[in-house]
């Protein structure tokens, strides 16, 4: 595979361990670029882990990874700090991947379930979209974003259309996009472009805790054209795609990545 990014940039991902975060890591290691990865796990849960980030490292790039609360002031600024120290005087961020699945799946009205409050809105939107902008803005703050860095985040068809259970989620998806395109027009005076894609339907552990997920899988299959779910790789050759000097015009979009799932 040729190694198509220089040897001091590195890709930060948060939310790495799994799904989309752990397949676009996997990618963009292929094709030269060192990886950081912020994650939350569970002790039981690290030696597959650390089985999958063995594979990264075996592609001869460096890897950082951190297992701790990427939404905690002091955790941000501890985890900065040592990445500062790691990259030395020359290491920079080429792009930095926000795939957080940390939310609240609850029905608004239900009489044998718990229901939605005002303080599961808070924590779905601090992760799933707000923890965008607080990184992106400690990063630049720190000067570690390489002169052409692109940030990418990821959202889903349910930043349009209700499901049952997904309001918070929902709400979550809305305010990233809104936050992606403000990042878009802000920060591009100073080389960062900001995109989100919105992935089809894919079967990962975050599809999995929605309850019904199984009917959403059923309903996709015969929405999509190609009568499949959207993989984890779809989305990560997409990511590595608009990490590439072809795509620095693309700017403040949300890019759907459903193989037209959307069509019907």
């Amino acid at each position: 595979m040729v190694k198509e990014f220089q040897h001091n940039e590195w890709a930060l991902i948060l939310g790495g361990s799994s799904g989309l975060g752990l397949a676009t890591a996997k990618k963009l290691a292929k094709h030269g670029l060192n990886i950081v990865i912020v994650h939350r796990n569970r002790r039981s849960e690290m030696p597959q882990i650390e089985k999958e980030f063995s594979i990264i490292q075996q592609e001869g790039v460096a890897l950082l990874d951190f297992n701790e609360d990427a939404f905690k002031l002091a955790s941000r600024t501890e985890i900065i700090d040592k990445i500062i120290t790691k990259f030395g005087d020359t290491g920079k961020v080429k792009v930095m991947v926000h795939s957080v699945a940390k939310g609240n799946l609850k029905p608004m009205v239900a009489y044998d379930k718990p229901t939605l409050k005002n303080d599961d809105f808070h924590l779905t939107l601090d992760a799933m979209a707000f923890s965008l902008f607080d990184w992106t803005k400690a990063l630049f703050d720190v000067d570690l974003f390489a002169e052409d860095s692109r940030i990418i985040s990821f959202t889903s068809e349910g930043n349009s259309k209700p499901w049952p259970n997904y309001a918070a989620v929902s709400a979550a998806k809305t305010a990233l996009e809104a936050i992606t395109r403000n990042i878009a027009l802000e920060f591009a005076p100073f080389g960062i472009k900001a995109n989100c894609i919105q992935a089809g339907v894919t079967d990962t552990a975050s599809l999995r805790a929605i309850p019904g997920s199984e009917k959403i899988k059923e309903h996709t299959l015969l929405r999509s054209p190609f009568k499949r779910l959207t993989t984890p790789e779809d989305v990560a050759n997409v990511v590595y795609l608009l990490c590439k000097d072809e795509a620095k015009w693309i700017n403040g979009c949300i890019i759907p990545v459903d193989g037209g799932e959307r069509l019907s």
